[in-house]
């Protein structure tokens, strides 16, 4: 990914529509690129055995590649101020690359601090990229192993 915050015009505008339509303005407060990775867990489920999101774990960037937050479980972002926003997915669709994570649209369910985080009502994810569970290797002898799956995307903040 050459400039990952540069998304094109209208994935942008197509992004912002969607927060928009849940009650947002139209620009993103911030913006930041997430790189790190999607940890999954091997779990039973009767008979069947599957891998399931634990959390991800990524640090967040803006355009100049200066570190300005971090990503993880809750999902929570948290500021470099110590802010931090929990969200809730309210819509997620599949990504453009077959081999990523969905994009979603989150909202904000809770916050902590009173930094740039406290005031964001919503969260999108766009421009995934990796982060999918393996499609193999979760069976009755690798039951509570984790495999941590390198990924990235683009982060955008909305206010309310």
């Amino acid at each position: 990914m050459r400039n990952p915050l540069k998304c094109c015009a209208v994935i942008a505008a197509t992004l912002a529509g969607a927060a928009h339509a849940q009650g947002t303005s139209r620009a993103p407060a911030i913006e930041a690129f997430g790189k790190g990775v999607q940890t999954y867990a091997c779990k039973a489920s009767g008979a069947a055995y599957a891998w399931a999101l634990k959390a991800p774990d990524a640090t967040l960037s803006d355009a100049m590649g200066k570190v300005i937050g971090r990503h993880f479980a809750g999902p929570s972002w948290q500021a470099g101020d110590g802010s931090t926003v929990v969200g809730e997915a309210l819509n997620a669709s599949p990504s453009p690359d077959a081999g990523a994570i969905p994009w979603l649209v989150l909202r904000a369910k809770s916050h902590a601090g009173n930094g740039v985080m406290a005031s964001v009502q919503y969260v999108v994810r766009a421009r995934t990229e990796g982060g999918l569970a393996p499609a193999s290797g979760c069976d009755a002898g690798h039951v509570g192993s984790e495999v941590r799956v390198p990924y990235s995307a683009v982060y955008l903040f909305f206010r309310g």
